[in-house]
């Protein structure tokens, strides 16, 4: 890293933002097993939220690795990585004064806990997406599961590579039982209760 840089303020604050947006601005980093639903509910929210006047982006896992880390492989360290920059991305929406909805398995409890660090006290709210490797397994839409057991992945969550689910995410979406259309119910009650919205 170059130690010649130095951080340029920006003209417009956070709040002034916010204040602009009238909602609060933060994180809502879904995360779950590959097929539990997270990018669905992640979107259905979004549809929510735009709905009722809020600025919120989703940045989908699948569509940032086309893009802005599409030189990521699936190895330990570079699911870090990618964990690592969709967190610097998500901070600036933040600052940005706008929701941002991240829908990636991230699989390590440390590696979310680095993400909730970059921002302040009340601007990540992890949303657990609950659903059984069996029930994922089941629904594997994009048939990742089955090239997973036939040995042709390899590192994939929840067969060949550890998933770490949260200890104490903010909210828990129970996917396995509960419809897209539910769970979002449920954020979007979380959110207005918590003023965030």
């Amino acid at each position: 890293m170059s130690t010649n840089i130095v951080w340029h303020e920006a003209s417009i604050s956070k709040a002034e933002r916010r204040e602009k947006n009238k909602h609060h601005s933060f994180i809502l980093w879904f995360t779950g097993l590959s097929a539990s639903g997270k990018s669905s509910i992640a979107n259905a929210v979004a549809q929510k939220l735009f709905e009722q006047g809020n600025q919120s982006f989703v940045l989908d896992g699948d569509n940032i690795r086309h893009g802005l880390n599409k030189n990521l492989g699936f190895d330990e360290e570079s699911r870090k990585e990618n964990i690592r920059r969709i967190g610097e991305v998500s901070k600036l929406f933040v600052e940005s004064g706008q929701i941002v909805l991240t829908a990636f398995i991230s699989p390590y409890k440390e590696d979310r806990n680095v993400v909730r660090a970059l921002v302040e006290e009340g601007e990540f709210v992890e949303v657990y997406v609950q659903c059984s490797v069996e029930e994922c397994e089941r629904r594997d839409p994009k048939g990742l599961y089955n090239k997973a057991r036939n040995g042709e992945i390899p590192n994939f969550t929840g067969i060949s590579a550890p998933y770490e689910a949260p200890d104490n995410p903010e909210l828990v979406v129970d996917s396995e039982n509960f419809s897209v259309e539910e769970c979002t119910e449920q954020i979007i009650k979380f959110l207005t209760e918590k003023n965030y919205i």
